[in-house]
């Protein structure tokens, strides 16, 4: 059965990546609803295929359609993965999955009277190749047990591609709930468990005075009942690199150690998803750029069988919980506190 998507919001460019994810895992896309016409244009273009609809309740309202997915700004997601499962679709949405507790709330109550399918895709996890591969080797028991990660998430701010929402703490949710939410829920895979600790975190506004609305560095530390870890992202790529971002994850077991580069190796090697894994058998590089990359697969898999095999469901959540709960402590004493 070929499983027709559209997508509701393309405000971040991830939309790309959502769509390329479950196409190429077989599904027919068939419809957007985008209000912008400068991203509607080049949207288009991409995937002519869909067609652009001016009423997002064109692909509510088509039976035909299972899965929405949205990229919208961050404080509108909820309402759109909502809207799409009390009208019976699936949802795949873009990190984070909504801003607030309170949305966070509205959508397990309406997943769990629906029972539809709340999915978010953590690009940095899911289409990461040297991500998986992390996942296949210590499954394979390539470092022992893991006790500790380190996951750095450094971004590219090129301010003059940014539209206003994303320097207004409301409107992208602050940077922790935003960008480490991809680290959360790492945190979690990797250690695994469902559900952890945040035992601290900060916010700042470093270097950018005119944008009083942006946080443009946080950290926290969280824990689980056997591992530790922490997390950092930035919006402090120098313009000499190459890519958007450094991104970077140290996996510490108890027989070896992995770490991740994950867009670039800035020792030389080209190209991206560099794993580096040391234990008793040495150090080696391994290339992970042919790794399989199985979300798209399994979330089609779990639409038609009502399984979780792509991610499960608790954990989805909790990474959310995680991002929103450090946000939250970050925050508390500084101009942003809610």
């Amino acid at each position: 059965m070929t499983i027709r998507i559209a997508a509701i919001g393309i405000n971040h460019s991830h939309i790309y990546g959502q769509v390329d994810c479950l196409k190429d895992a077989g599904a027919e896309f068939v419809a957007f609803h985008a209000p912008e016409d400068d991203l509607a244009a080049d949207f288009g273009n991409k995937y002519p295929e869909a067609k652009r609809v001016s009423d997002p309740r064109a692909i509510l309202e088509d039976e035909s359609i299972s899965v929405v997915l949205t990229s919208a700004i961050p404080a509108d997601r909820a309402a759109i993965s909502i809207a799409a499962m009390q009208h019976g679709k699936d949802v795949l949405t873009d990190k984070p999955g909504m801003t607030t507790f309170e949305q966070l709330a509205e959508i397990q109550r309406v997943q769990r009277e629906t029972g539809r399918i709340y999915s978010v895709l953590y690009s940095e996890h899911f289409e990461v190749r040297a991500t998986v591969e992390a996942g296949n080797l210590i499954k394979a028991g390539a470092i022992g047990e893991v006790i500790n990660t380190v996951g750095l998430g450094p971004h590219a701010i090129r301010n003059n591609q940014r539209p206003d929402w994303f320097f207004t703490r409301e409107r992208y949710g602050g940077v922790l709930c935003d960008i480490a939410s991809h680290q959360f829920e790492q945190f979690l895979f990797f250690s695994g468990a469902m559900d952890g600790e945040v035992v601290s975190a900060s916010v700042a506004n470093r270097a950018h005075p005119d944008r009083p609305g942006l946080q443009d560095i946080g950290d926290a530390h969280v824990r689980t009942d056997r591992t530790t870890g922490y997390i950092r992202v930035d919006w402090f790529t120098p313009e000499g690199l190459p890519t958007w971002g450094d991104g970077r994850l140290t996996i510490i077991g108890t027989e070896g150690y992995i770490e991740l580069r994950k867009y670039i190796d800035i020792a030389g090697r080209p190209g991206t998803d560099h794993l580096f894994l040391v234990n008793k058998e040495g150090p080696r590089h391994i290339d992970c750029s042919q790794v399989e990359r199985p979300f798209g697969r399994q979330f089609l898999d779990d639409v038609r069988n009502r399984t979780e095999t792509a991610m499960p469901q608790d954990r989805c959540y909790n990474a959310m919980k995680m991002a929103l709960t450090a946000q939250q402590l970050a925050e508390r004493g500084t101009e942003w506190e809610q």
